[in-house]
């Protein structure tokens, strides 16, 4: 299994960085999780929009979600079109996102399969699975295996032991960590802390831990200092580019 960060920023594109979405590939099939604003540029550089074979989006903010709607039009508008491209979401997430067109513009162009938590889907090679975790709006977080090999992914979350039991010893916790060690007060309980993702990685037995959706300004160094004192295994910060390989 491979990981390609395509963006990491949190809210809104950094200058010259994208938002959350992360290609993973295994055996040829190519899954994409989360497609963030600035993201479809990044996916691009490394496959053909009509060689995505599917995508899971953990919650409908658009800081993950924006750029389904240029992939769908990419491979609706080319030439032959694309087959509908399968696309995993929560029942009612990607509502706006879809109906930034026409609606025969990308009528045929997406085969939407709504998601409840606690899902177990087969996609290619891998078994997928989700677990809903807190967030201001209905998100999953997804557990991806195939080829001896475990990513658990949040998207956006708080604190949760619905988080250790998703990343129960995975080679990489792929966690939401907007701020490096104080949620304010007005965002605890739906989201997550540089420290507060170094706890959860520890108790669930992680191998790496890689820290995403920083907010943007933050220091990436600092983040992942933070989680280092409470996560004795291996600590990175996602950025665009970054290729993981949880078999290694």
């Amino acid at each position: 299994m491979r990981i390609t960060v395509l963006g990491a920023c949190g809210a809104w594109p950094e200058v010259g960085r994208a938002c959350s979405g992360y290609l993973v590939e295994h055996a040829g099939f190519r899954v994409v999780m989360d497609l963030g604003y600035a993201t479809l540029p990044r996916l691009l550089e490394y496959v053909e929009p009509r060689r995505v074979d599917a995508v899971l989006i953990s919650h409908g903010h658009p800081d993950h979600c924006a750029d389904l709607n240029p992939l769908l039009r990419a491979r609706a508008l080319s030439s032959p079109a694309a087959p509908p491209l399968p696309v995993y979401a929560l029942s009612g997430v990607l509502d706006a996102v879809l109906a930034l067109d026409e609606p025969h513009v990308l009528a045929d162009a997406c085969a939407l399969h709504p998601l409840t938590g606690g899902d177990h889907v087969e996609l290619g090679p891998f078994t997928v699975r989700t677990v809903r975790l807190p967030h201001f709006v209905a998100n999953v977080g997804f557990r991806l295996s195939a080829g001896g090999s475990v990513v658990a992914y949040t998207g956006d979350t708080g604190p949760s032991p619905a988080v250790v039991e998703l990343a129960h010893r995975a080679d990489v916790l792929l966690a939401e960590a907007t701020f490096v060690d104080h949620v304010p007060d007005s965002e605890a309980g739906f989201l997550t802390s540089a420290v507060q993702a170094g706890q959860q990685a520890t108790a669930a037995g992680a191998r790496q831990l890689v820290l995403t959706h920083l907010w943007p300004g933050t220091d990436p160094e600092a983040a992942r200092r933070a989680a280092e004192d409470t996560f004795p295994g291996d600590v990175r910060v996602a950025r665009g580019g970054l290729v993981l390989d949880p078999a290694g």
